[in-house]
């Protein structure tokens, strides 16, 4: 009998109904505005309270809220939040301030090189784990940062440095179709981070009457949101991709259909906290198709699901998942497609 012809991602993405395709503006603005809504309200609130339980209620909300922003304004930037492309443009900009992202250094890293080479060995910078010899290589300091990072409680310092510090701030030579682009958006957030620290700087000056509570404002209103927001999406984007379950690729064996059908998850949260994480959790689908809006993502699942039950990985999100990920998940073996202890570079190489 003749071998049937490999799944392809354009068989994958064809199973999904042209209707989870379509963008509505009524949606987006809603969602967009639902979010800085919150968002707003959670800054107005740390302005004006006075009490420490009160600052940490306001904290958790501005966290989130930020999150919220940062998922919508992702949406924005793969051109789906709204059925209006310079709208998208606009509201992704808007809404990646508060996390102090370049919307098209984003767009860069994130659209092109994640998304177009996920679970791919030196490709993908998301998560991307390192072989017993890269590790191997590392220096003392490394090594214990490696092992921080890569722990239960390492996912916002992981995001911190290797995403935001690394890919968002200090990116140099970026290629020239995109340099014009990220240091116009680079602009625009310094300016704006500026004009906010002025701001909160005058009002908390005003209040205390010194410089200590105008600069704790500033660290109050505009850095604690957003170091929670990144401790959140560095927590979110590693349930998303690194799990027991989730292979990682030679280039020379890597396929589309490998990396988006199987190098993510399907996660059930919570009905409320998809107020804040607008359905992404339901990865899978928007790694098949970026053209999916995450309003649509649900039904969408269900279609993939149906056509591909045994290869899309789909269940609850438990916290227990996630530890048994940071005990297993260290190094990586890609010639046997296994993950590996740090046990496993103190050994001697074998012969």
């Amino acid at each position: 009998m003749p071998t049937p012809p490999a799944l392809t991602l354009r068989d994958v993405i064809s199973t999904v109904p042209a209707e989870f395709r379509q963008r509505s503006t009524a949606r987006g603005l809603a969602i967009a505005g639902r979010d800085i809504a919150i968002y707003g309200g959670a800054v107005t609130g740390l302005i004006l309270t006075h009490s420490w339980w009160a600052t940490l209620l306001f904290w958790a909300v501005a966290g989130f809220a930020v999150a919220a922003m940062f998922v919508a304004g992702h949406d924005a930037a793969h051109g789906t939040l709204t059925d209006n492309n310079r709208l998208n443009g606009f509201l992704g900009r808007l809404l990646f301030l508060p996390s102090l992202h370049n919307y098209e250094a984003w767009v860069l890293g994130h659209n092109r090189i994640h998304h177009g080479h996920t679970v791919k060995q030196n490709m993908d910078f998301v998560w991307h784990p390192l072989t017993v010899d890269d590790y191997r290589r590392l220096g003392a300091l490394k090594k214990l940062r490696h092992r921080l990072e890569w722990s239960m409680f390492g996912a916002g310092a992981y995001y911190t440095r290797d995403v935001w510090w690394t890919k968002m701030i200090r990116l140099t030579d970026p290629p020239p179709r995109f340099a014009k682009g990220i240091r116009r958006d680079a602009r625009l957030l310094y300016i704006t981070l500026l004009g906010a620290a002025v701001g909160m700087a005058f009002l908390g000056g005003l209040a205390s009457g010194d410089v200590v509570g105008a600069l704790w404002l500033i660290t109050e209103v505009l850095v604690v949101p957003a170091m929670l927001f990144m401790w959140i999406i560095g927590w979110t984007v590693y349930v998303h991709h690194i799990d027991p379950d989730i292979k990682w690729y030679h280039r020379h064996e890597w396929t589309k259909v490998a990396g988006q059908l199987e190098g993510t998850t399907i996660l059930r949260i919570p009905k409320f906290w998809d107020l804040f994480f607008h359905s992404i959790f339901i990865h899978t689908p928007h790694h098949v198709d970026m053209r999916i809006p995450c309003y649509h993502l649900a039904g969408a699942a269900e279609a993939i699901k149906a056509a591909f039950p045994d290869r899309v990985i789909d269940r609850k999100l438990r916290l227990r998942d996630y530890f048994r990920a940071t005990r297993t998940c260290k190094l990586y073996d890609f010639d046997n497609h296994e993950w590996l202890p740090y046990a496993a570079a103190t050994n001697p190489p074998m012969a």
